[in-house]
């Protein structure tokens, strides 16, 4: 059976406060439910956002016969199925579960797994393989799977993208070699890329022994000493130590074509279009939408990468950028736009002009108790000309799903909603907005410049 789950997640704690492992674990998964206002919530992990067309297919069947229909992205590259029916037993995960999205019972919250998605598309390195071991070694591991639904591994393919999102655990692929990264730590230590996997998982499982004073979910919820004594034992068994601070900002990949070189020779160098990216309005795809995307897949790559960013990202390749009479009126050319063409009437962001590029927003009310506002109706109505720096929109103080890096955070608060800049860390206070909604709307439009 399904269990429920405590009506709201504890936020995790800042060392020396109490444990953060005092409330016990709540985040979601397929086999513990959250309770929302809009029914139960499942989240399905997607380790690296990595999904099948027929993979697909079953969360979509899963969506549209135990909830509202609707797959939300997450920021983190997961699935979540919300309006479940509380009573709904064990049937989303035996359907799943038949589909090879629950390898493990045990450790179906543990696969937080996040990579670059633009890997082996854009002339960076696949960490396809990576994933695999990875994902394997996980569920292999009886220790691991005693991590919370909060740690997260990130495997970067050299961009920075994924190392910017301030995972527990990061591999970074340079050369022949590999970087690992414990939390934000500036040391990074270099290793034979094969043993990158397995040294990862050796780094979750020292931290959970040096979680067990503390109580921390995560390597930032460490105390102080305990965290560096954990980097330090990472590295006695790791090589080489490298200085390289983290990225502090997280780019997601450009919606649009993306390209690549193909094979060339001294005299020529051919670019080939190898996949197509598309944003997700505030991450959230209907039925028509998800097949649509699921049913291109199938046409070329037959493989669907969810972003951090709620973004698709699908794989091809798709061919040279040759022209064609309906792309031409779009000012594209080839296959890979005939494509984005038709994802674009769909709804799905397919260019950088987009009004929704880099909106973003939490579930809000009514799906959610403990939101103040229906935060995605007014991030809808403040949508205008693209922005600099991406919004999020929040319905309380949680703010569930945030970026990271730089971005403006709009909160909602009885005093009305409250925007700041943001740039990782920090926080510069800008203004506070009352129930004045072309004010609001000014006021992000003016932030975001």
């Amino acid at each position: 059976m399904l269990a429920a789950m405590p009506d709201s997640a504890p936020s995790p704690l800042s060392a020396g406060g109490t444990s953060p492992r005092d409330g016990g674990d709540a985040c979601p998964g397929t086999l513990r439910l959250h309770r929302a206002d809009d029914g139960a919530l499942a989240r399905v992990r997607i380790p690296g956002g990595v999904l099948s067309a027929d993979r697909a297919d079953a969360l979509l069947a899963v969506a549209g016969r135990f909830g509202d229909g609707e797959l939300h992205l997450t920021s983190r590259g997961n699935v979540q199925l919300r309006g479940l029916d509380a009573e709904c037993g064990g049937g989303p995960a035996e359907l799943l579960g038949a589909a090879g999205l629950l390898p493990s019972a045990a450790h179906e919250r543990a696969r937080n797994i996040v990579a670059s998605p633009l890997a082996g598309l854009d002339g960076s390195p696949p960490v396809g393989g990576w994933l695999s071991e990875l994902d394997s070694l996980v569920c292999g591991s009886a220790a691991a799977a005693a991590l919370s639904g909060r740690f997260l591994f990130a495997l970067d393919s050299g961009r920075g993208d994924v190392d910017a999102l301030g995972a527990d655990v990061t591999l970074i692929a340079e050369g022949g070699d590999c970087l690992l990264r414990v939390g934000a730590a500036d040391e990074v230590f270099r290793l034979p890329a094969a043993d990158g996997p397995r040294a990862a998982l050796l780094a979750a499982e020292l931290f959970l022994r040096a979680a067990r004073d503390s109580g921390a979910w995560r390597v930032k919820d460490l105390p102080d000493d305990v965290r560096t004594a954990l980097v330090r034992a990472v590295g006695a068994t790791a090589g080489p130590v490298v200085h390289r601070p983290r990225p502090r900002t997280a780019k997601a990949p450009a919606p649009g074509p993306v390209t690549a070189p193909s094979s060339s020779t001294p005299a020529t160098t051919t670019v080939i279009v190898t996949a197509i990216s598309v944003g997700v309005p505030l991450g959230r795809l209907a039925p028509a939408q998800w097949r649509l995307l699921t049913e291109t897949a199938r046409r070329y790559g037959n493989e669907l990468r969810l972003t951090p960013w709620r973004g698709i990202v699908i794989p091809g390749p798709f061919g040279p950028p040759e022209p064609s009479a309906r792309s031409a009126r779009s000012g594209r050319s080839g296959r890979a736009a005939e494509e984005l063409d038709a994802l674009a009437a769909a709804g799905l962001i397919t260019g950088p002009d987009s009004p929704w590029t880099g909106v973003g927003a939490c579930i809000g009310h009514p799906g959610c108790a403990k939101s103040l506002s229906d935060v995605r109706a007014e991030a809808g109505a403040a949508v205008g000309p693209v922005g600099r720096l991406p919004v999020y929109w929040s319905g309380c103080e949680r703010r569930c799903g945030h970026p990271h890096g730089e971005w403006i955070d709009v909160v909602v608060t009885p005093e009305g909603h409250r925007i700041s800049h943001v740039r990782g860390e920090h926080r510069d206070p800008r203004a506070v907005v009352r129930n004045d909604p072309v004010a609001l709307a000014s006021a992000v439009s003016e932030a975001r410049a």
